[in-house]
């Protein structure tokens, strides 16, 4: 055999092990678009329709789909977890302080029956929250974002370490940064996720620490009249309702009106502030109040990134028959 011969067969070998070690590597999360095409083809489209006629009832529902996939998916892994209740042993994720003030779990059993009716024991709670989030920003005006599926529940609750893994609203941003760093999402992709503080509402349990028993010369003093009307209370009751709407110009939109007003010292948390103020956010913060599809892009990717950390897929985790309980607990029913 001559030598060119012998050249072309050990490039073909070594081109046919490339192609196998291609072949038998598997995705980095193990989803894929449009996962249940064979085993459930119309649950995107049932999930899509509850949020449509949930919103239609409930405006709020929107916000608490969004706030879900920050919530769930930033702390370990996209598996909702945040969706479990507490029992006599853990306490759950959404009982946390991190978790003050968000509602509407109830909603997401809706959406499970829903689906559970046309494929039971098919559809994972974890895939639901993250399409409804997906179909909840649109629902405010944001962008269709293609997300992939193939997620499975957790067993467990993770309140142990949210505070680990989700910021809270006075942390530097250089910590928000390093926390969101860790899942892949970069400067402004993070810029991009806070501008989901477009829509909704912030208690004043949150903010009056900016209020009483001075006011924050960082805040717009043309906006602190409106804060101090809403937060009238230096020490407000947690329970009770008080709250200041994140942008009073479009508090029903996701929009890029967000940058401009933390840009003008209205940002509600001091997240917000440091957000416009910081050097390394300051000049995305510019861009995208320039431009909403600047935001939109880069809020899409952000959004694609959140929803695909470390998910459980294959033979991990579980499909649960209620969201707010694992398996386990309906053995004895």
């Amino acid at each position: 055999m001559g030598s060119s011969s012998c050249w072309s067969l050990l490039f073909l070998t070594l081109l046919a092990l490339s192609s196998l070690t291609n072949a038998e590597t598997p995705s980095s999360s193990g989803l894929r678009m449009n996962f249940y095409k064979e085993s459930c083809p119309q649950a995107e489209d049932i999930i899509r329709e509850q949020v449509k006629l949930l919103y239609k009832r409930h405006k709020n529902t929107a916000f608490s789909w969004i706030r879900n996939i920050f919530h769930d998916c930033a702390v370990q892994s996209c598996d909702a977890s945040l969706l479990l209740d507490s029992t006599r042993k853990t306490l759950s994720e959404k009982e946390t302080d991190r978790s003050f003030g968000m509602r509407n779990f109830r909603y997401l059993e809706e959406i499970k029956d829903a689906v559970e009716r046309e494929c039971p024991g098919v559809v994972s709670c974890a895939d639901i929250l993250v399409l409804s989030a997906r179909d909840g920003i649109v629902a405010v005006g944001g962008p269709s974002i293609p997300l992939k599926t193939g997620r499975r529940d957790g067993r467990k609750s993770r309140a142990e370490v949210v505070e680990k893994f989700l910021p809270d609203h006075n942390e530097s941003i250089s910590s928000v940064l390093d926390k969101f760093g860790a899942m892949g999402i970069d400067t402004p992709g993070l810029v991009a996720l806070l501008g989901a503080h477009s829509v909704g509402r912030t208690h004043c349990v949150k903010l009056v620490h900016r209020l009483y028993p001075e006011v924050d010369p960082a805040l717009n003093p043309d906006h602190v009249p409106h804060m101090l009307k809403k937060c009238y209370d230096p020490i407000p009751d947690p329970k009770s309702v008080q709250y200041v709407r994140n942008d009073r110009g479009t508090p029903m939109k996701l929009d890029n009106n967000y940058y401009r007003n933390i840009l003008d010292n209205k940002g509600l948390l001091m997240v917000d502030h440091e957000l416009a103020s910081n050097p390394k956010t300051r000049p995305y913060v510019k861009k995208m109040a320039k431009s909403q599809d600047y935001f939109f892009e880069h809020f899409a990717r952000a959004i694609t990134l959140l929803s695909e950390n470390n998910p459980l897929t294959g033979e991990n985790g579980e499909i649960r028959r209620h969201c707010n309980l694992a398996n386990k607990n309906h053995y004895d029913e």
